[in-house]
């Protein structure tokens, strides 16, 4: 039996803290104390302003609740340098108003950290940088908190969600897992009113409320939460869709692929594969689009780029070279987008290299033959 009682309360605080329920059994077998014992000492950390509460059940239960002030937390050596680290690249995150926070309980947290922490936690800052992400919409703190929150406990969640063509309805999710990824936050859960897995983006979703229903998790039908994520925007019905097949292996054509999504790639039986392209926004098919042209860090276009070749004859040849190499199958409007974009960089590159007369057509090897509509 555990004789020390200071040693003992800190560790019944620490087993509060780290599991949401607890019964008075387990309580008293992991302190090795009677039950008796450890209802004295719910009562003494109650009395020292921990908000403990009794939970009904068969066997009754203590869970530590959200008081109105926080109290003292235990942090072992670990928690500690991973919330000093987590609190200095805070400021990266795609999260709306953390970074000041961030900033002040990062000084809180460093003032009483011992000296051996301190230097853990030092060079681990110096030794690595964070690159903002500036890409995707912020997200509320508070949201991110109560979906957190109900993930960690099973909790039934509902709220209002707008979709991508901007209609708004009421769901009712058992949450499973948030995902942080291409510049977003997502909450994958299984949607009650659609009776499937569903993923939510943290910014189209409003007025998260946990009904305080628990449920049994699901199994989830992915390897991993970032696996399912990513089967499911590739899977996602984009408004700009295009087809490409490229005349190259499908592991060489997804290295060049800036988001190189599960199912994005497919091999062909004759050889090569076929490149599925979608987004809402044509402007992103066009990144995709470049990217496989371009090749393996521009290799394939402008030919070997030997010093004592002639540079218009290089890109000539390195055109002709693509355009064996990869066929497009789009709508107009795509098509229209890539035929302008490819105008506006020949102007560039004419002029850069002192071009009289960069909007004069000039004579490139490789076929020049009208191609049929949709196959550019």
């Amino acid at each position: 039996m555990s004789t020390d009682m200071p040693g003992r309360m800190l560790r019944l605080l620490s087993l509060l803290e780290g599991r949401r329920e607890w019964s008075g059994a387990e309580l008293a077998e992991r302190l090795g104390v009677t039950d008796r014992t450890v209802r004295r000492d719910i009562d003494r950390l109650r009395e020292l302003g921990y908000p403990v509460v009794g939970t009904t059940g068969v066997a009754g239960g203590y869970r530590l609740a959200s008081g109105r002030n926080l109290p003292p937390l235990l942090l072992d050596d670990d928690d500690a340098v991973a919330i000093a680290v987590g609190l200095r690249t805070a400021a990266s995150a795609s999260v709306a108003g953390i970074e000041d926070t961030a900033v002040r309980a990062l000084a809180k947290l460093e003032q009483v950290l011992p000296p051996r922490l301190r230097e853990r936690v030092a060079s681990v800052s110096e030794a690595t940088a964070g690159v903002p992400y500036r890409g995707g919409p912020p997200v509320d703190a508070g949201l991110l908190a109560a979906l957190a929150a109900a993930c960690r406990d099973h909790e039934l969640v509902v709220f209002q969600y707008r979709d991508r063509s901007g209609a708004a309805s009421s769901r009712r999710v058992e949450p499973y897992h948030l995902v942080a990824a291409y510049g977003r936050w997502y909450l994958i859960g299984y949607d009650l009113h659609r009776d499937d897995w569903r993923t939510f983006r943290l910014d189209r979703l409003a007025e998260p409320f946990p009904v305080r229903h628990r449920f049994r998790p699901r199994a989830l039908p992915a390897e991993d939460p970032a696996a399912f994520l990513a089967r499911s925007i590739t899977a996602a019905p984009y408004r700009y869709l295009a087809t490409a097949t490229v005349a190259a292996p499908a592991d060489a054509v997804r290295a060049r692929l800036i988001l190189p999504l599960p199912g994005k790639v497919v091999p062909r039986a004759e050889g090569g594969c076929t490149v599925a392209l979608g987004a809402d926004l044509p402007k992103l098919v066009v990144h995709d689009v470049v990217s496989l042209v371009i090749g393996d860090g521009g290799a394939s276009v402008g030919g070997g780029g030997d010093a004592g070749g002639d540079a218009e004859d290089d890109a000539g040849n390195g055109a002709g070279a693509v355009d064996e190499d990869i066929s497009l199958d789009a709508p107009d409007e795509l098509l229209d987008l890539l035929d302008a974009v490819a105008r506006r960089l020949l102007v560039l590159t004419r002029r850069a290299r002192g071009s009289a007369d960069p909007l004069r057509p000039q004579q490139v090897s490789g076929s020049s033959a009208a191609r049929p509509p949709g196959r550019r």
